[in-house]
Parts: C-alpha cells; sequence; structure tokens
C-alpha cells in the first residue's frame, strides 16, 4: 500500500516531512476504516452488528478529523486550500473556476 511506504530513503526527508507523512498515512488509514465498516454495516443482516460496525465507523471519521486538523495546523498549503473549500456555500468546484477564469470545460 502507497500510504504505507516513503518514495525516498528516509534520511533525506526532514522530520517536518516524515510527521507529515505519518499524518497524511494514518488519514488515508482512517478514512479507508470508515469506507470498510460503512460497507460491512450495509451488507450485515443483524441488526446488534450493524449497530456497532457504524458506531466503528463514527469512531474512525473522529480520528480523521483529529489527524485532517493535525495536518491543517502544521502545513501552510493545506491550511489555505481548507479555508477556501470547507464549509463553503454554493459550487465546489466554482470556487476554483471562478478563481482561474475556467468555466464549464
Amino acid at each position: 500500500m502507497s500510504s504505507e511506504g516513503l518514495h525516498v530513503p528516509r534520511e533525506k526527508l526532514s522530520r517536518r516531512t516524515l510527521n507529515l507523512h505519518y499524518a497524511i498515512a494514518s488519514l488515508i488509514e482512517e478514512l479507508e476504516a470508515v469506507d470498510w465498516y460503512r460497507q460491512r454495516a450495509d451488507d450485515c443482516d443483524d441488526p446488534e452488528l450493524k449497530a456497532i460496525l457504524l458506531h466503528n465507523a463514527r469512531e474512525e471519521i473522529e480520528h480523521a478529523a483529529m489527524a485532517l486538523e493535525w495536518v491543517r495546523r502544521n502545513d501552510g498549503e493545506f491550511e489555505a486550500q481548507l479555508k477556501e473549500y470547507l464549509f463553503s456555500e454554493g459550487s465546489i468546484t466554482g470556487k476554483e473556476e471562478d478563481a482561474s477564469g475556467k468555466h464549464g470545460l
């Protein structure tokens, strides 16, 4: 899995890059876990097990949100993009189209 490995030798990476890698890899893993739990819950025919699986998915969402917030606090590029797009109204892609002057390709 690409989220587990480094693409260059560890000794060439700064601590900042390594820490961001750890956070991004963890975020990917948490989001994958949300997806897996939701798929299993949809396929499950036992109501109690389904409730447990959905509970587990919500826990993974919490973990993903915490990792994303850490990335935001520690990477200015992420922070700028998150401020631009999160909790906004209207077309998500429209914001970028308006900024770049590209509309409806």
